[in-house]
């Protein structure tokens, strides 16, 4: 385990290798499971703020299932999340000539339309943080709709935390990057080279 300030940061976040390969997957992470992409709730302020912007880039199913409940739904275990289309695709998602689900709040950050990229829960992917009082568990999340980003990683020798560099400077900051890189490089055997 690694802890920084007040962060408790699993070994496999370094251990680990990752690199997420669409054209295996098709963006199965904006389709599969129980709910939603997590959300905080400064996000659900987001993203109905965004909302006018974002939605000529949603699929007719996200729109209508956003308007029908709402720019976010509860779940009882993650909290405020992305409505789902029909318990599946996130209402926020798009889908490209090639079958690959995407996000459309990330494609009108793409074109300046928006100064918010996508929710930090789905950025962060497979890392999935957890908080408590006066701590917050900082997790490799396992799900088999990733095999093909586990064998990318490994191929191209990505550690998890290398692949989330812009995500964790994000969520975290440059500095808290830096000192994880410097842990990683010190304490673990070096994986890219």
């Amino acid at each position: 385990m690694i802890i920084i300030d007040d962060k408790y940061i699993s070994d496999e976040i370094v251990e680990e290798q990752f690199v997420c390969n669409l054209s295996a997957c098709k963006g199965a992470c904006c389709v599969a499971g129980d709910c939603g992409a997590p959300l905080n709730n400064a996000e659900t302020k987001t993203l109905k703020k965004i909302y006018p912007a974002i939605k000529s880039y949603l699929r007719p199913e996200g729109i209508a299932e956003i308007e029908k409940t709402g720019y976010h739904t509860i779940d009882d275990e993650y909290g405020y999340v992305t409505p789902i289309v029909n318990g599946g695709i996130c209402a926020y998602a798009t889908v490209n000539e090639y079958g690959i689900t995407g996000c459309g709040i990330e494609k009108a950050y793409n074109d300046g339309k928006v100064h918010f990229k996508k929710p930090i829960s789905c950025h962060l992917y497979p890392i999935r943080i957890k908080k408590y009082d006066n701590w917050e568990a900082v997790n490799y999340d396992r799900w088999d709709v990733c095999k093909a980003a586990c064998k990318n990683g490994k191929a191209l020798k990505v550690p998890v935390y290398r692949f989330l560099r812009d995500a964790i400077v994000r969520h975290y900051g440059q500095p808290f990057y830096d000192v994880l890189d410097k842990i990683a490089q010190k304490s673990f055997p070096r994986q890219d080279q």
